[in-house]
């Protein structure tokens, strides 16, 4: 069995419902604008959302969520399941729409016949309502997790406001994917550049996420919580000797770095995962070394289909033309996202 772990859904409401796309349009913060457009070679609707005002960052299109698409698409790449969410709106979504958006992904899950998994969105805080709603979409949804952003305005998962909800994940023995945001909290000098606004800045806003969690503490108190990271982390498997530096074997007048990381690296091992969010523009050299030095056991296959199409086509392939073992490939390919999100065989 071969698991996309990441592929994107959006309710094909939104772009027929007026109310329901107004609604939606008025939730986005301020200092970020959400506009409707055409695709310009095809004219399909599109919204596109603007993180901040002027700079694209994200682009949601009409017809791109269809399930006998993505199931035929599946089938070419020989994918046999998918785990669903969102593409990046949870950063900002109400409790409201929340409920909207996750009745909409049980219902599209239905369509999959077996096909199909989706997480749950909620808003991270852990109030009544919110935590209700996270019950309904295991219990009565049938969700296999719930999906985060990697911030919440300016503020990362360590932050004591989200603790109360990830204590009841902790409980729960409920596994968290956090989605990588457009942009980090500090953005300024990433705007100009399009590629360089679009990918690097997905992956600081990650490597930030990581190394927050990881530094904060915060397993200790949460030993059970799985958090599942989009872009590899960021790409943290290259930081991750510089991260946890030995303790000098010569005495040093001045020890400028903590050499006390065993609580740092059990919560690398135990509590954070990384999924590919589409795996060959990371390339084979990068995928190997992220495999040695991350180790098998911790990455998940992710296409972010619909984003490009080939990524979905080709991503099988590509992992399996990668110098792992077979026992690597499985893990990567399906091993792995079917132990953290509960995943049956059939």
């Amino acid at each position: 069995m071969v698991i996309d772990a990441n592929m994107y859904w959006m309710p094909d409401t939104l772009f027929k419902d007026s109310r329901l796309l107004e609604r939606f349009i008025e939730s986005v913060p301020r200092g970020m604008e959400a506009k409707e457009a055409e695709v310009p070679e095809t004219g399909k609707k599109q919204i596109v959302i603007f993180k901040p005002e002027g700079y694209q960052n994200l682009n949601y299109v009409d017809g791109q969520y269809d399930a006998e698409y993505q199931i035929r698409d599946m089938d070419e790449a020989g994918i046999d399941r998918a785990v669903l969410k969102l593409p990046g709106c949870q950063e900002w979504l109400p409790l409201d729409l929340c409920r909207v958006f996750n009745d909409g992904m049980a219902e599209h899950a239905e369509k999959g016949k077996g096909r199909f998994h989706a997480l749950g969105v909620v808003p991270p805080y852990g109030t009544d309502e919110n935590l209700k709603e996270l019950e309904r979409c295991v219990k009565e949804l049938g969700m296999t997790g719930v999906q985060l952003s990697a911030h919440y305005g300016d503020r990362y998962l360590d932050d004591p406001a989200f603790r109360s909800f990830f204590r009841q994940l902790n409980d729960w023995n409920l596994p968290a994917y956090v989605h990588h945001t457009s942009l980090p909290v500090q953005f300024d000098s990433l705007l100009d550049y399009n590629n360089l606004r679009r990918s690097y800045g997905r992956c600081c806003d990650q490597i930030t996420a990581v190394s927050r969690e990881i530094f904060s503490g915060m397993f200790e108190e949460l030993p059970r919580l799985k958090m599942v990271h989009s872009m590899l982390g960021g790409g943290f498997f290259s930081y991750m000797n510089l991260m946890f530096p030995k303790k000098s074997v010569k005495k040093e007048e001045l020890d400028r770095f903590d050499s006390s990381v065993e609580p740092f690296q059990r919560a690398l091992k135990e509590n954070i995962y990384f999924e590919m969010s589409h795996a060959a523009p990371w390339g084979k050299v990068q995928m190997e070394a992220a495999v040695q030095i991350a180790g098998a056991d911790h990455i998940i296959f992710g296409s972010s289909y619909p984003v490009r199409r080939e990524w979905l086509t080709g991503g099988r392939e590509f992992i399996e033309s990668l110098n792992l073992s077979k026992e690597e490939k499985e893990l990567l390919l399906s091993g792995n996202a079917r132990k953290i999100y509960n995943l049956k065989e059939s």
